[in-house]
C-alpha cells in the first residue's frame, strides 16, 4: 500500500510540474481571447495619441501665424496693442498615477489646454477687431483732418506749434497750436465729428468753441467774434461754429486752433490731409516751422 501511494504521489507531482511546464508554453506562445484584444486596444490607442500629437503640432503652428497676422495686421490697422498669447493651467496628474503612459497623455492634455485657452484669447481679440472695424467709419468721420478756415493758398498761416514769442509778454513760450490770420467774421469750421462741450471759463482764448470727437480726441477753436453752436450740440466736419475775432489774449484777429489727444496737446498741422495735396502738405508745415512769433 505505500508503495502504492508512493508512485501515485510521483505520478501526481510529475502531472503538476508538466502541467505547470505547459502552462507556461501556452502563455508564451498562446493568448487568451481577451488579452488579445486588450493589446490590439493598447496598440491602436498608442497610435491614435501619436495621431493627435501630430494634430496638435499643425494646430499650434496654425495659431501662432493666426496671432501674429492678428498682431501685425488687423490690430494695427485699427491701432490696438498687440495680444500675447495666454497657456492653460498644469493638466492633473491625479487620475494618471497608476498608469505607464501618463506622461504622454500628460502631454497631449497639456497642449490641448494651452492650445484651448489660446483660441480662446484669439476669439477675444477678434471680437475687438469687429467692434473697432464697426466704429472705423465713425472714427474716420470724427478725426480732425481739415483746417479750420479756408487757406487752399495757405497764406493764412501765421503761427505755428512749439515754442514762440509770446507778441505781448515778449518771452518764449510753448505755443499749443496753429495762429490763422484772417479778418473779424470769418468763417471758422469743425473739422471733425462730434459735440460741442461748455468752454472753460476765465482763459486767455477769449470766445472759444471746444468739440469732443470722441475717441480720444478733441479741438479748440479760440479768440472768436462769435459763436454759431451752443453747447451740447452735435457737428458734422465742415460745418461753421463761429467767426474769427480777436477776443481774449490777442494781438490781432486770427484763429487760434488746437487738437488734444489724451488730453495732450499735439500739433495740429499733422490732421490736415484730408483737404490738402502732399505737395501742399509739405508747404504747411514748413510754414509752421518757420513762423518765429504767435498771436497769442
Amino acid at each position: 500500500m505505500r508503495d502504492y501511494v508512493w508512485v501515485g504521489v510521483r505520478y501526481l507531482l510529475a502531472g503538476l510540474v508538466i502541467g505547470g511546464f505547459g502552462v507556461v508554453l501556452y502563455a508564451s506562445f498562446f493568448k487568451d481571447p481577451e488579452t488579445s484584444r486588450l493589446e490590439k486596444e493598447v496598440k491602436f490607442l498608442e497610435v491614435q495619441v501619436k495621431s493627435m500629437k501630430q494634430q496638435l503640432d499643425t494646430l499650434d503652428r496654425y495659431a501662432e501665424v493666426l496671432q501674429k497676422r492678428d498682431n501685425e495686421i488687423y490690430r494695427s490697422i485699427f491701432g490696438a496693442d498687440p495680444i500675447e498669447r495666454s497657456f492653460g493651467n498644469r493638466a492633473s496628474t491625479k487620475d494618471l498615477n497608476d498608469y505607464a503612459s501618463k506622461e504622454g497623455i500628460l502631454e497631449t492634455k497639456k497642449r490641448m489646454q494651452s492650445l484651448q485657452t489660446a483660441m480662446i484669447s484669439q476669439s477675444k481679440s477678434y471680437d475687438e477687431i469687429k467692434r473697432l472695424a464697426t466704429r472705423h467709419d465713425q472714427f474716420l468721420s470724427s478725426l480732425p483732418a481739415i483746417q479750420p478756415v479756408d487757406n487752399k493758398d495757405l497764406n493764412r498761416m501765421a503761427s505755428g506749434f512749439g515754442f514762440r514769442i509770446h507778441p505781448i509778454y515778449r518771452v518764449a513760450r510753448m505755443h499749443t497750436g496753429l495762429d490763422f490770420s484772417a479778418d473779424i467774421g470769418t468763417e471758422i469750421y469743425a473739422t471733425g465729428d462730434g459735440v460741442v462741450k461748455s468752454p472753460d471759463g476765465g482763459s486767455g482764448y477769449g470766445l472759444h468753441v471746444v468739440i469732443d470727437h470722441g475717441f480720444g480726441y478733441q479741438t479748440l477753436y479760440a479768440h472768436m467774434s462769435r459763436m454759431a453752436v451752443r453747447p451740447g450740440q452735435k457737428v458734422k466736419r465742415g460745418q461753421v461754429i463761429g467767426y474769427v475775432g480777436n477776443t481774449g489774449v490777442s494781438s490781432g484777429p486770427h484763429l487760434h486752433y488746437e487738437v488734444i489727444k489724451n488730453g495732450e496737446k499735439i500739433n495740429p498741422a499733422y490732421y490736415f490731409y484730408n483737404d490738402l495735396s502732399p505737395e501742399q502738405y509739405a508747404a504747411l508745415l514748413e510754414r509752421a516751422a518757420q513762423s518765429g512769433q504767435s498771436f497769442d
